[in-house]
């Protein structure tokens, strides 16, 4: 019988030259929170940042840096000309995911807001 592969998740180690440089600092500020881990396996999510197992930031296969925020406040940023709502693929929108291709000053802190919303969430 054939064993299923498994994916890991592991804690959120500092930058790698495998990490978008411009996503490294927002995983090093994460790499020493035990409760954050890093998804290793590959394709959607790959590199993700997750609390509790669920991811709250990641960079999208486009090259935007993605976070998991409440529908309110995505809208807020949304409204804002922050960026714009996170679409995976297949014109599916998600209304707690923003996707922002530019405007890194913002990421740590939203990176942090994100940490606890899905915390918070469980």
């Amino acid at each position: 019988m054939k064993k299923r592969a498994r994916h890991t998740t592991q804690r959120a180690p500092a930058a790698t030259p495998a990490v978008d440089p411009r996503y490294a600092p927002v995983v090093t500020a994460f790499s020493n929170d035990p409760s954050v881990t890093r998804e290793s396996r590959k394709g959607f999510g790959s590199g993700a940042l997750k609390v509790k197992g669920r991811i709250f930031a990641m960079m999208s296969s486009h090259g935007a840096f993605v976070v998991k925020l409440p529908r309110e406040r995505v809208d807020e940023l949304v409204n804002d000309g922050v960026g714009e709502r996170f679409d995976p693929g297949g014109g599916r929108i998600m209304k707690e995911w923003i996707a922002i291709a530019g405007q890194q000053a913002r990421w740590m802190d939203l990176a942090r807001e994100a940490h606890q919303f899905v915390k918070r969430r469980g």
